[in-house]
């Protein structure tokens, strides 16, 4: 299972606490676990990814294993910390103003 951390504002949505765990089939990557969770919480469809392009959304970060994973390729392997479930997969709403 694959842990994965929500920002608040997803979790009020999704209606859970703390983190969520996925199965994630095959290969463990961005995308497989974003499907995941989509698929489980069919309410984030669209909040974390364009629709209609999968790309990330601007105001959204991933990390895992402390490093910044937001503009790696989507098909890439995540850490095999994250793919043992050891360390989660963190999806983070950045912040914009001024």
């Amino acid at each position: 299972m694959i842990r994965v951390v929500l920002p608040p504002h997803l979790r009020t949505l999704a209606k859970v606490t703390g983190e969520v765990r996925v199965e994630v089939p095959g290969e463990v990557t961005q995308r497989h676990v974003l499907d995941a969770v989509e698929r489980e919480f069919p309410m984030l469809l669209g909040t974390m990814r364009d629709r209609s392009t999968g790309k990330r959304r601007p105001l959204v970060r991933f990390f895992a294993c402390e490093e910044d994973l937001s503009n790696e390729p989507p098909d890439a392997p995540l850490p095999d910390r994250v793919a043992a479930g050891e360390e989660p997969f963190l999806v983070v709403g950045a912040m914009a103003g001024g």
